[in-house]
């Protein structure tokens, strides 16, 4: 990200300077037994202090500030909402794919499936169909994307220091640690927006506060009573149902706990795509700032201002920044998807079934049993189709937007 380069860039500039700055100083202050001199050294050290004092610590101050948190904020959740608005028909698509919707099964696993699906939705729901839980999409999404950012900007500052300090492995923990920072804060609202989208007949027009009472007042259906089955399994399972049954009695089966399903690959998910969405964006964009394609590149604004000021990170042409935002979200996109197709399977558990509360394992052995590996990869055409763009737009919005807040 912008930030982090243009604290670094600062720090060097400003450096060399501070030292010369002392020597004429302390030559003044050798003129301490004229009157004329001590006022001299009186004013001359006033106004260095004045001027060295903001100049040392200004990027660091501002970027710790209350006002710099609130507007990285903002930028970060208008271009959640921004990307998120573009890719919503896509996204419903997506996830009735993921999910194994069985109304939408028979689209899956060819290049025109997409465009069936999308059909279909328009002709059973409309228009609307298309943007199905998209108002709790956009209420999730903006906290969800403003915590994201701004919790690179603040994580990347302190696990990166300097540029001494910059490795991709810590640009990868740093988008990593943003990531699951800001899942923590909106993982309820993003198991609502699933649930929504998730649904396809006519008679199931739940909204949010309908879908929220569903998932609060979910139970897990008791176990058949016949024996037969039980019998011939092996000490080893009968001893795992027993301690699942202990478990089940401290673990909430409802209520709250409702709204977390799926959450551990939530986070398993989110740690390499996140990671690799800031890493792979941020050296895309060092790539493009190479000098022997920076003409090609660069805003030919910010060529003349980083002529003007070198200290300053120059911005990437449109072009440059969505491609930077295209890359790095076909590369997020790949490295997290089999453990997205488990996290969608077991947020809509409650929706399908006897509403059983399933973990990793038996999740992966169900989509194992019904599809065999490629079942791990079901929509991941639409998942590119998808993320790539609404990555993109992200990143290109974000930055568009810290420039107009002033903080980029």
């Amino acid at each position: 990200m912008s930030t982090g380069h243009s604290d670094y860039a600062y720090d060097s500039h400003k450096s060399p300077d501070s030292t010369p700055q002392s020597a004429p100083m302390s030559k003044t202050a050798s003129l301490g037994s004229s009157p004329i001199g001590g006022a001299t050294k009186s004013i001359e050290s006033t106004d260095t202090a004045a001027m060295d004092k903001p100049q040392s610590g200004d990027n660091k101050i501002q970027k710790r500030s209350l006002d710099y948190v609130m507007r990285s904020g903002i930028a970060g959740g208008l271009a959640g909402c921004a990307a998120k608005t573009v890719v919503a028909p896509l996204d419903r698509v997506k996830i009735l794919f993921q999910a194994s919707n069985p109304q939408f099964a028979k689209y899956t696993g060819s290049w025109t499936g997409l465009a069936a699906a999308i059909r279909d939705i328009k002709r059973t729901e409309g228009f609307k169909g298309l943007y199905k839980g998209h108002s709790v999409t956009l209420l999730r999404i903006f906290p969800y994307a403003a915590i994201k950012f701004l919790a690179y900007e603040q994580i990347r500052a302190v696990i990166i220091p300097s540029r001494e300090h910059e490795t991709p492995f810590r640009r990868l923990i740093s988008g990593s640690l943003a990531g699951v920072t800001s899942v923590c804060f909106t993982y309820p609202l993003e198991l609502m927006r699933v649930r929504m989208a998730f649904e396809t007949r006519q008679t199931q027009r739940s909204g949010l506060v309908d879908i929220w009472r569903q998932i609060y007042h979910e139970r897990v259906q008791p176990p058949s009573t016949t024996r037969s089955a039980a019998a011939a399994q092996s000490s080893s399972v009968a001893v795992a149902e027993t301690a699942s049954s202990a478990v089940s009695k401290v673990v909430p089966r409802t209520g709250l706990a409702n709204f977390y399903r799926g959450f551990s690959p939530t986070i398993l998910g989110m740690l390499p795509y996140a990671g690799m969405s800031f890493l792979t964006h941020d050296t895309v964009g060092d790539l493009f700032r190479h000098p022997s394609v920076a003409r090609y590149t660069l805003r030919k604004k910010t060529e003349l201002e980083n002529a003007a000021h070198p200290s300053k990170r120059p911005q990437l042409n449109t072009t440059s920044e969505l491609l930077s935002g295209a890359m790095a979200g076909l590369v997020s996109q790949t490295s997290s998807y089999p453990v997205e197709v488990l996290r969608r399977r077991m947020q809509v558990g409650g929706a399908v079934g006897d509403g059983r509360r399933l973990g990793i394992a038996e999740t992966a052995r169900m989509i194992w049993l019904e599809r065999g590996f490629r079942g791990f990869w079901v929509g991941l055409t639409i998942g590119y189709v998808k993320v790539v763009p609404m990555v993109a737009v992200s990143f290109y919005v974000y930055e568009r937007a810290k420039t107009s807040l002033g903080i980029n």
